[in-house]
């Protein structure tokens, strides 16, 4: 069992349709059928979306994704319209909304990895392939690979895991046309990221995107390159054969298997609200990712 130990009720906001509440974002729709996409100050872990919030998480996402957009505007284009807050909105709304394009959204997780961990890992322990991608003997956790990979998944309902999938299954899915600009996408967007952040001194090990289509044109959608997408690690202490610090919500699943939450995460239970310090730790966490890839203080 898993999904939101408290599930949010969603706001009325006058011409808005609710359509979705994901683990992060809220979504709706206005009068002219654009979307209208807000990140909350939620956090997930383990399929579970915890009951105590990251204060400013949703903004950061936001701002760094606008971020990120303006990056890669010569790859491809992106779904977003605006910024602004629709009228009646409530105020903290700014910051962290966007105005979207509604795209015909691609049903896949493309995921790029550089570095070898997590699901990844897991994979290559078992048959020395990720994805059906063979790769070199001798690997351990927090490896670079010999080149950036494709690794796509199939996309989950909260509460649910990601499935990663065979690139040849991506193709039987959505095309072999689709399957091919996909990945191209991907790894071109991947590229770019690790060259800026490597420049600032910061490790992109791996990340996701979502894409959809505007008519016949790949559009990249949802976030893009932030810490809850992406794995990002400080290259003064990458040191493979261990688990790496990261600029992102690790300090929650430390503290969630940790003998002090007193959680079993295979119960059945729903995990505990996290105690000021983590949370305090884990904004601090975002932010520095923040100000370290942009370069800009945040305020």
């Amino acid at each position: 069992m898993s999904g939101f130990v408290e599930k949010p009720e969603p706001l009325e906001v006058p011409g808005l349709v609710h359509l979705h509440t994901g683990k992060v974002r809220d979504l709706y729709q206005n009068e002219a059928g654009d979307l209208v996409m807000v990140a909350s100050d939620r956090i997930s872990a383990f399929d579970w979306v915890l009951p105590t919030e990251i204060p400013d998480k949703g903004s950061v996402l936001t701002q760094l994704s606008l971020w990120w957009f303006d990056q890669i505007a010569d790859l491809l284009p992106n779904h977003v319209l605006g910024t602004e807050p629709p009228p009646g909105a409530p105020a903290e709304w700014q910051g962290r909304t966007l105005i979207c394009k509604s795209l015909r959204m691609v049903p896949v997780e493309c995921v790029a990895r550089g570095y070898l961990t997590g699901s990844g890992l897991v994979e290559y322990n078992e048959t020395r392939t990720v994805c059906g991608l063979a790769l070199p003997e001798g690997l351990t956790d927090g490896s670079e690979l010999p080149g950036p990979i494709f690794t796509p998944a199939t996309k989950a309902a909260v509460g649910e895991h990601d499935e990663n999938v065979s690139y040849e299954e991506v193709a039987r899915q959505v095309g072999a046309d689709t399957a091919a600009q996909l990945r191209q996408a991907t790894l071109a967007v991947y590229g770019r990221g690790r060259d800026i952040a490597r420049d600032r001194g910061i490790i992109l090990a791996d990340t996701k995107f979502e894409f959809g289509f505007d008519g016949e044109t790949l559009v990249v959608a949802d976030e893009v390159l932030t810490p809850d997408s992406s794995r990002f690690w400080p290259a003064d202490q990458w040191e493979p054969g261990r688990a790496q610090p990261s600029f992102d919500k690790q300090y929650v699943r430390d503290w969630l298997t940790s003998a002090e939450s007193g959680w079993d995460r295979k119960s059945e239970q729903p995990p505990p609200a996290l105690p000021q310090r983590v949370v305090d730790a884990t904004r601090a966490k975002y932010v520095e990712a923040y100000e370290r890839l942009t370069g800009t203080a945040w305020t």
